[in-house]
């Protein structure tokens, strides 16, 4: 599963470079800090217009950079296979959480495993996942 940097992640790391706060850019764009906030928490995931042309002039970069993260929705739930939630399952007991990326809004999925006992006592381990930013679960 590939890796794609997020919105949310896009507008930090470039705030970040520049060398400006969460202040510093809201006086720049004319936006206010609790906008840069839900931009950066990955609240928002697609933005009007008027608001990437502002961050764009505030970033210093082209509005077209901005504009390639946002995202309305990745997929609907019912094109989510089972192929699909089993390859997050394996990646999850495998170790490899790091790149597991939600397939509805691509934020990062928060992962567990659960240790259960079979009814001969065996260790059973059954992988859990929870966006850390919509309602999608693996179960």
């Amino acid at each position: 599963m590939e890796y794609e940097k997020s919105l949310s992640e896009f507008i930090r790391e470039t705030r970040e470079k520049v060398g400006l706060s969460i202040s510093g850019l809201a006086k720049k764009t004319a936006l206010t800090v609790e906008q840069i906030e839900d931009i950066e928490s990955g609240k928002e995931l697609f933005l009007p217009s008027t608001i990437r042309q502002k961050l764009a002039k505030g970033l210093k970069i082209n509005p077209a950079d901005i504009k390639k993260y946002e995202r309305i929705m990745l997929v609907s739930y019912d094109k989510i296979t089972d192929s699909y939630l089993n390859d997050i399952k394996s990646a999850i007991i495998n170790g490899d959480v790091e790149n597991l990326r939600c397939p509805i809004c691509g934020a990062k999925l928060n992962t567990k495993i659960i240790r259960l006992l079979d009814l001969e006592n065996n260790i059973v381990l059954h992988p859990k996942a929870q966006c850390s930013k919509c309602t999608f679960q693996v179960k």
